[in-house]
């Protein structure tokens, strides 16, 4: 939550200052298939039109009918163990080809072992998504690209704990690991991405009219983006929208966070790629949205200071203080109200219960335990120990931090 709440306030914070230049100006329902609905056999039906209606999906000669799921926000394109094992390719050829214009999927898996799943979330602009599943090499031609995803831009990412994947585009490679971004201008370029063993990747597409960018400073800016200190900043916010998408994406906060989406892209095409004109335009548009973002990404560490974020950013703590003045917040008090939701979610959840109070105050930045006891309390009007206590007897607390 609080996450989101800072994407969002850097967002409308940037409104008040930028005004209407805002966002291009930034450095199903679920659905259960019906009791009559005849078994999925040779015809699928895993893309909905704009994620709502069922369509289906020619695959032999035979017909059947099933829906996209809506899991909250989430809509379920495909999971194959829903599948017979003979029919599991073909289904996947079929709604890759439709939902992401990819020209061929080459798994390392026979039929019988395969497994993937695809899920959706919509954040305005924005389209998020999470694909899982067992190796495969995914392969989009410029020709299939630029003709069904036309002015689309893909930023895409290797999920934690995956190893990591082979991503090609416009003629570089490059091993993306857990903390590399890949970057494919869909109307210049063709793209491939694919990884080895079990895998997972996140990835989102957005029309490059948001990034309002030349297709130029995009194409120039995808074999240099491990050079930008945006990178990380843009794979952090990439992997806190996707742990709380079902949420975040049916709420007023969605058209927020996917301008801060666009904006964090934005600085980071242009850091590498920009002229010096355009760099300096969107490093002062978008610094707000990428200093909240390093706080997040280093929030619980201690040294967290005022000097180390300033200098992280190339500007003076002088600066630093007026660009949070002008948006109406307090730095310090930003860190340690975000330190303490963190901790206090980590005292309600029930997977933490062999952590002492003190641990998860340590793990949140707090040095202190007196003083996070007692900032704790003239927070929230309790103890930790209590709080922790109290989530116990009420189960829902526990599972909302869970």
């Amino acid at each position: 939550m609080a996450w989101a709440d800072t994407a969002a306030f850097a967002v409308r914070a940037k409104v008040r200052t930028l005004c209407a230049t805002a966002v291009q100006g930034v450095f199903a329902r679920r659905t259960e298939p019906r009791a009559d609905a005849a078994e999925p056999h040779d015809r699928y039906t895993h893309l909905c039109h704009e994620y709502l209606r069922p369509r289906t999906l020619p695959i032999g000669e035979a017909t059947a009918t099933s829906r996209c799921r809506r899991r909250g926000g989430a809509v379920l394109v495909l999971d194959t163990n829903d599948l017979p094992a003979a029919d599991r390719l073909e289904a996947l050829h079929a709604v890759v080809a439709q939902e992401g214009g990819i020209s061929s999927a080459e798994e390392h898996e026979p039929a019988a072992d395969m497994w993937k799943r695809l899920e959706v979330w919509h954040f305005g602009p924005v389209t998020l998504f999470d694909t899982r599943g067992t190796g495969v090499r995914f392969v989009r031609s410029f020709r299939k690209a630029r003709r069904e995803l036309l002015d689309n831009v893909s930023v895409m990412a290797q999920a934690e704990g995956f190893g990591t994947a082979a991503f090609g585009c416009d003629g570089y490679q490059r091993q993306l690991g857990a903390d590399g971004i890949g970057l494919t201008p869909h109307m210049v370029a063709s793209h491939e991405y694919g990884w080895a063993g079990a895998g997972s990747s996140l990835a989102f597409s957005v029309d490059i009219a948001h990034l309002a960018l030349p297709v130029d400073t995009v194409r120039a800016a995808v074999p240099l983006l491990q050079h930008s200190p945006v990178e990380s900043l843009l794979l952090q916010h990439i992997r806190g929208l996707r742990l709380q998408a079902d949420r975040l994406s049916t709420g007023p906060e969605a058209e927020a966070l996917a301008a801060a989406t666009v904006q964090l892209t934005r600085a980071l095409i242009v850091s590498v790629a920009g002229n010096d004109t355009t760099r300096r335009a969107v490093a002062h548009e978008t610094l707000l949205t990428r200093v909240l973002a390093y706080l997040h990404a280093h929030l619980t560490e201690p040294e967290l200071t005022p000097q180390r974020v300033a200098r992280a950013h190339g500007i003076s703590v002088r600066t630093l203080y007026r660009l949070c003045e002008e948006n109406g917040l307090s730095l310090e008090q930003w860190i340690i109200r975000h330190r303490l939701e963190g901790a206090r979610d980590d005292l309600a959840a029930t997977d933490q219960d062999h952590r002492t109070n003190e641990s998860i105050a340590r793990s949140w930045g707090f040095g202190n335990p007196a003083h996070f006891s007692r900032r704790f309390q003239q927070t929230y009007g309790t103890t930790p120990t209590r709080w922790r206590r109290h989530s116990r007897d009420d189960p829902a607390l526990s599972r909302e931090a869970e």
